[in-house]
């Protein structure tokens, strides 16, 4: 489904990757990571075109990203839910819904569904949410645009151990739905059971892919630890 090949990328004259390989297969959940400054946010928006690569490829199906601007991006099938989550703070929770609203199987019932608190502050604005429910927000903004590949940076990052909780039920009711999914987050508690593959970035370059049982303690020391 998306096959990001050697890709390089920059900030003004400051290299950010080096070389970052990285597939996603069609119904598949692959886990990008990494510690803090490695590169994982720069790969993502590199994907989605908001600070583009100058060299390598980004194929998502038989298109070829790299060329689309990041509202072209969007449309092809791609939905991110941004480190930070960015709801539009002046409009309700129904409105951040509807304004992302593409045809397909999910709808503002569905999203309510997955997520009952968004029912209960339908009305509210977005701006008087907590944290997780501005997460919450997100996730349903991004499915509703019904999107074949869902991309998550930072899921659960500062979270409430609760509203935590909440959120990685859905995300493996999404798995088990067989929605296909990028995810970046710090929890492997949570995240190793749930990934089908991982990817390990270090320095901008990608240095180690394979299924969770691979990653032994001397590997999650070398490039997870603190």
């Amino acid at each position: 489904m998306l096959n990001v090949t050697a890709i390089e990328t920059f900030y003004g004259p400051s290299q950010a990757l080096f070389g970052v390989d990285l597939s996603v297969q069609t119904g598949e959940m692959v886990a990008l990571m990494g510690r803090n400054g490695m590169g994982k946010t720069t790969t993502i928006r590199s994907i989605f075109g908001l600070t583009p690569a100058r060299r390598g490829s980004i194929e998502f199906e038989t298109q070829d990203l790299r060329r689309l601007p990041a509202y072209r991006i969007a449309q092809v099938g791609l939905g991110l839910v941004p480190e930070g989550r960015r709801c539009f703070p002046n409009l309700s929770v129904r409105e951040n819904l509807l304004v992302t609203a593409c045809p397909g199987p999910w709808s503002l019932a569905q999203v309510e569904t997955l997520f009952p608190r968004l029912a209960e502050r339908r009305n509210q604005m977005a701006s008087t949410l907590s944290g997780g429910e501005q997460q919450m927000l997100a996730i349903g903004r991004a499915l509703m645009t019904n999107p074949r590949l869902l991309v998550l940076d930072e899921a659960t990052e500062g979270l409430a151990p609760v509203i935590r909780q909440e959120i990685w039920g859905a995300i493996r009711e999404l798995k088990a739905q067989g929605q296909s999914i990028l995810i970046v987050d710090k929890s492997l508690a949570e995240l190793l059971p749930v990934a089908d593959r991982c990817t390990i970035l270090e320095k901008g370059r990608t240095v180690w892919s394979g299924i969770p049982e691979a990653l032994d303690e001397s590997l999650r020391d070398r490039y997870l630890g603190v």
